[in-house]
């Protein structure tokens, strides 16, 4: 259609969206359907984080707020990155968007030049590549297998690095694959960062809470003080807190990044909800007595997905340190044959082939940019991973 922008042909829709789109139409026709597509904990928002909220509304706070966020939520993420991460913003270095979606689209919009170049790890979160291209700049993919715990090496980074290099896109633990980095292997890729200081890097630590075992979490920027200047630390009360929906996210960087990307967010969204803007100062400064059970859940839910997927014939899957995901392999199961006679020629058709026979949804790995492999979000109830699992199992057994 001539009438659309020609930005669309750049980009493609979310798929981890259209996977559980598809799953709600398969339930509402009345299919037995297993989404685990998408990465939203089933937790409910804790009380006190609610009853903020309510009280806000009680109290009138409803109206258009600075556009970047309200001054009690600005100091209450300066407050949270000083005790947590050891950095210190001020407010004029603190921005809150619609989600950290917005956050990163934002940063990317107010700095990407066309030729300009984002390194992209990969396995990647899926909205990654496409807001760089719908910004005008350049994905540049490393790959990072299995085999190398899903991380990139200093040396694959090194190698990924050119003159038109503007950012790194930066994310631990991983969506999708879990993996975290520790302090030393984050040295290692900061050590190479310091030797081009024209490369920014995008740090989204949205997933920062939600680590499992002994692993320790670090961020770029508190790993290696030199990067102060040129990082853009994200990220938000969606995943710990269990608001997804009330889409708040945010981030700590210079001045002068924050107030470029405020003047996008005046001309596209303005404010963040209000309401939405109260609870998250209540999320960052009220009890964190809860976190530990949400952690001690998806690691009980972890250890589930991870010993039942490894009992399929076909797949490898490896223990991720945090967030909720696995990124299971298929290599064993391509080339072969269903019970019901489709071809399982790539992870989509694998994907596919597994809703259409056992209602089970999962996210196909080409969509992260690593193949042959899927997505599975364990934030769910533990009886209905084991039933997933199961009928996972079957499939896998079924292939010939």
């Amino acid at each position: 259609m001539g009438f659309l922008s020609a930005a669309l042909d750049r980009i493609k829709p979310s798929p981890t969206i259209a996977v559980t789109n598809k799953a709600r139409e398969l339930a509402a026709a009345g299919r037995d359907v297993i989404g685990l597509g998408a990465g939203e904990p089933d937790f409910d928002t804790p009380a006190h984080i609610r009853e903020a909220a309510k009280r806000a509304i009680d109290a009138g706070k409803t109206r258009y707020t600075a556009v970047d966020g309200i001054p009690e939520l600005k100091r209450a993420i300066c407050a949270k990155f000083a005790r947590e991460n050891g950095l210190t913003y001020t407010p004029a270095q603190v921005t809150v968007g619609t989600g950290g979606k917005q956050v990163l689209y934002n940063a990317l919009m107010a700095t990407l030049n066309p030729g300009d170049e984002v390194i992209v790890p990969a396995p990647y979160w899926v909205s990654y590549p496409d807001m760089v291209l719908l910004a005008g700049g350049t994905p540049v993919f490393v790959e990072c297998p299995v085999d190398s715990g899903f991380k990139m090496t200093p040396a694959a980074l090194e190698a990924a690095i050119t003159p038109r290099t503007k950012w790194l896109i930066f994310n631990s633990p991983s969506n999708p694959t879990g993996a975290g980095y520790t302090a030393a292997e984050l040295r290692g890729l900061t050590d190479v960062l310091m030797r081009h200081p024209h490369v920014w890097v995008m740090a989204d630590d949205m997933y920062e809470h939600l680590v499992f075992d002994d692993f320790v979490f670090a961020t770029p920027a508190q790993v290696e003080p030199g990067l102060y200047d040129r990082t853009l630390t994200v990220n938000g009360v969606s995943k710990a807190y269990a608001m997804t929906g009330w889409r708040i996210g945010y981030a700590g960087g210079p001045a002068d990044l924050i107030r470029a990307m405020g003047v996008i967010q005046s001309q596209s969204t303005s404010n963040p909800c209000s309401v939405s803007q109260w609870a998250a100062v209540a999320a960052l400064e009220g009890p964190q007595d809860f976190l530990p059970g949400f952690r001690a859940a998806f690691q009980r839910r972890r250890d589930l997905v991870v010993a039942g997927l490894n009992a399929c014939p076909g797949i490898r899957c490896p223990k991720p340190d945090g967030a909720f995901y696995v990124y299971p392999s298929i290599a064993g199961c391509i080339g072969k044959t269903s019970a019901a006679g489709a071809r399982i020629t790539d992870d989509e058709a694998f994907a596919t082939a597994l809703l259409e026979e056992t209602g089970v949804a999962v996210v196909f790995g080409a969509a992260f940019g690593l193949s042959p492999a899927f997505r599975i979000s364990y934030a769910t109830a533990d009886a209905v991973l084991d039933e997933a699992c199961r009928r996972i199992r079957s499939f896998c057994e079924g292939l010939v």
